[in-house]
């Protein structure tokens, strides 16, 4: 079952929208559909801190000191890695 739904966008994004749909073929409502189903049936990228454990040696480092900061560098790493490979796949 279809909902009808209304939304805003710019005149910018509108004309580009209207440009890409019309570039492959479809209305502008389907283009919408499509890019909407699109982002719902991509996972949401989550850092899993089981990923990192181990991939450090500390080798007389001040790791035991600073490791909050790390931890938080890695995940910040892999979420950024993560959101490239999404937008690659697109």
């Amino acid at each position: 079952m279809m909902v009808r739904t209304q939304i805003m966008l710019d005149a910018e994004e509108h004309r580009r929208a209207k440009g890409r749909a019309a570039e492959l073929g479809i209305s502008l409502a389907e283009y919408v559909r499509r890019i909407v189903g699109a982002d719902l049936a991509t996972p949401s990228a989550q850092a899993d801190a089981s990923d990192i454990v181990g991939l450090f040696g500390s080798g007389g480092s001040d790791i035991a000191q600073h490791k909050d900061e790390y931890l938080a560098e890695a995940l910040a790493a892999k979420i950024r890695g993560a959101g490239a490979h999404e937008a690659e796949s697109r």
